[in-house]
């Protein structure tokens, strides 16, 4: 856990899962506080990509100023790391001209990066991790969970068997260091927070947000994501950039390559957007310094939760 103090600049953050209407209630809020919003999302940071993420339109702009909405192309390199550092210039930037930085958005790495740090393990090892990538394919992924409980039981502990991404992970870290990944995060929690943070999570009844996930899909087909996709591709992009294998721009591509018809597509989309919250939602959910409100019917709680945050 992080520790801050009164002295530290106030950071308002407004997350939670995607289409439960981070934009519309930020946006407000900041009209009402005077202040400017710091987007949180790994993909609206892209230059031509605008439908397929649902990045706020010039309309909502104009009301209030977005900050890390395109900053690079679609192919070049934008990361954790990235982020905190042009998220602290813009933070510093706002407050210069006496506006009031809110953080929003939907990205959780993106966000405790910022308010935590970065935690301090080594970086990828490609060789290290075919290993382990092979070793699944044979053994299972349970295999290479029973080895990371042996080597490290309380990361072990807190992950699935099946969770193979995050296992390897801890596994890759073991083999490059020695050292368990948990006795990194131990190290990391003792750093103290750059910025007093307010946390306050945006939630919805399962059905009324898959609601909304099913006509944003649609709505994006309808407002011109295939048309954008092909620019993309008119622009020189190719589909396989990481930036374009993304939800949206996924099933686009595979519509244009008439591998999906319109309703596949669609559905797919659907589908792959649900997902997409849940993995959200269960990152936030790890947070329990977030306080969770209603997006539909707690404007005025969210406020007061702000107001007082200011007055400490």
């Amino acid at each position: 856990m992080t520790t801050t103090t009164d002295t530290q600049p106030s950071l308002p953050i407004i997350c939670g899962p995607t289409a439960v209407g981070k934009t519309s209630v930020a946006i407000e809020l900041a009209e009402y506080f005077g202040a400017e919003i710091i987007s949180a999302d790994s993909r609206q940071v892209y230059r031509l990509m605008d439908v397929g993420t649902a990045k706020a339109t010039a309309q909502e702009q104009g009301r209030v100023k977005h900050h890390l909405l395109d900053v690079v192309w679609p192919d070049q390199e934008f990361n954790a790391s990235t982020f905190t550092q042009q998220a602290k210039a813009a933070f510093e930037q706002i407050q210069s001209q006496g506006k009031r930085p809110f953080l929003v958005g939907g990205t959780g790495l993106y966000i405790k990066a910022l308010t935590e740090g970065l935690l301090q393990a080594p970086g990828a090892d490609p060789k290290v991790r075919q290993q382990l990538k092979d070793r699944a394919a044979i053994e299972g992924s349970a295999a290479l969970h029973q080895e990371l409980q042996g080597v490290d039981p309380e990361c072990a502990a807190k992950l699935h068997p099946n969770d193979l991404i995050r296992v390897s992970r801890a596994l890759e870290v073991f083999h490059q260091t020695g050292k368990p990944l948990s006795l990194f995060q131990k190290e990391h929690a003792f750093g103290d927070s750059p910025y007093r943070t307010l946390k306050i999570g945006l939630t919805l009844e399962r059905e009324t947000l898959y609601t909304r996930i099913d006509r944003r899909a649609e709505m994006m087909f309808d407002s011109g994501l295939l048309d954008e996709a092909q620019g993309l591709l008119d622009a020189g992009y190719s589909p396989e950039l990481k930036a374009l294998k993304t939800i949206g721009y996924r099933q686009a591509f595979a519509l244009l390559r008439d591998e999906m018809t319109h309703q596949e597509a669609v559905e797919d989309l659907k589908r792959a957007t649900r997902r997409y919250a849940k993995q959200q939602l269960t990152w936030f959910r790890g947070d329990k310094s977030i306080i969770w409100v209603d997006s539909s019917a707690d404007f005025v709680t969210i406020r007061t939760l702000i107001e007082q945050f200011y007055d400490v």
